[in-house]
């Protein structure tokens, strides 16, 4: 058995397609069938052909990514897909092999068959693997720090725990045991990286009510006035927040924080809506550390202009966004410092 990494789009587009079709879909969506390419030779020609204008490094590393979805991944695999959509990774099992599917989007797709087996929020996992995960590569093979048996035991509800001096060091390095010898474009996602660690800290630092307050002071810089309710009964209202100097202008908001590691169910969710008329509320903003349910998620959508969900990942980003306007003594719990990196372009599709 093999462990495989198998994105779903730069930006996750293919996901929802790919949890609901149960399969693990890719891009190159100008690459014809693949059925008939026998051999790498045949593969590599194909993409020549299709690609006539990319460099030949470029159609080396599609070439390795593209040859394990049409020839090494086997039935029983497992894959692993970090979703973009929200802060989960779904670890499936392949059922079959490689399909062409037409039938599944607007342009065809090149498909491995998976059964979807779970989803966990990105927090489940140790560093290493979460490491691992953020290859920049659609496709690889994923296999450091004996990886397939804790993803197996983390399906199973158990964990198998590394040394700590294994645990500790995060050496950078992504496995690319399933890409050629010239191919050095399996680049880490330096930046999801620097967003695990920044949610590991606010898990860490900012627990129980003191997320409240981590929420409350990226709504002040964004030009709301805030009022937290005490630790406690709260009548399901973390926070109100309004605009102008006093807080007493539009646009008015209330929020709801939980902090717990398992997912927000709609019945918060319709709580909290129920509410704002109570408190003469324009909008609501319900916060779930751990993320939310389909059920809630699709509620909230409906009540786009309503509603708004943050889960860790937007914590995060709206953290980093407003980094600078934050109070000192939260700065000081979550010392940030931006810089620029050079990352590899055409690594996907």
């Amino acid at each position: 058995m093999t462990v495989w990494l198998i994105r779903a789009g730069k930006n996750g587009e293919r996901e929802e397609l790919a949890l609901k079709s149960n399969v693990a879909a890719v891009g190159w969506e100008e690459m014809p069938d693949l059925t008939p390419c026998t051999t790498r030779e045949a593969l590599r020609d194909l993409l020549n052909a299709t690609y006539p204008d990319y460099k030949p490094k470029t159609i080396s590393n599609w070439e390795s990514q593209l040859w394990p979805i049409r020839d090494t991944i086997k039935k029983d695999d497992l894959v692993v897909l970090p979703l973009k959509t929200r802060s989960d990774v779904a670890i499936g099992k392949v059922t079959g092999t490689y399909q062409y599917r037409t039938g599944l989007a607007s342009k065809a797709l090149h498909t491995v068959p998976v059964k979807w087996l779970a989803e966990f929020p990105r927090s489940a996992f140790d560093k290493d693997l979460l490491f691992s995960f953020g290859a920049f590569m659609t496709v690889c093979r994923i296999e450091r720090n004996n990886a397939e048996a804790r993803i197996l035991a983390k399906l199973k509800g158990k964990a198998i725990k590394l040394p700590q001096s294994q645990e500790d060091k995060i050496t950078g390095e992504i496995d690319t045991s399933s890409v050629d010898a010239t191919d050095q474009t399996a680049f880490p996602d330096l930046e999801q990286h620097s967003a695990d660690l920044i949610r590991e800290r606010i898990a860490q630092r900012f627990k129980g009510h003191e997320l409240t307050n981590l929420v409350s002071a990226i709504l002040e810089t964004q030009g709301y006035r805030t009022r937290v309710s005490p630790p406690g009964a709260d009548g399901g209202v973390d926070i109100t927040a309004g605009s102008g100097p006093l807080g007493f202008d539009a646009p008015r908001l209330i929020a709801q924080v939980k902090s717990q590691d398992s997912k927000v169910d709609v019945k918060v969710l319709r709580e909290l809506k129920g509410t704002m008329t109570k408190y003469h509320a324009d909008h609501a903003l319900l916060v779930g550390w751990g993320g939310f349910t389909g059920a809630a998620v699709a509620e909230a959508t409906a009540d786009y202009f309503k509603v708004r969900l943050w889960e860790a990942a937007d914590i995060v980003r709206a953290a980093q966004e407003n980094y600078s306007g934050l109070p000192e003594a939260i700065r000081a719990e979550m010392p940030l410092k931006q810089v620029w990196v050079l990352v590899p372009g055409e690594s996907e599709v």
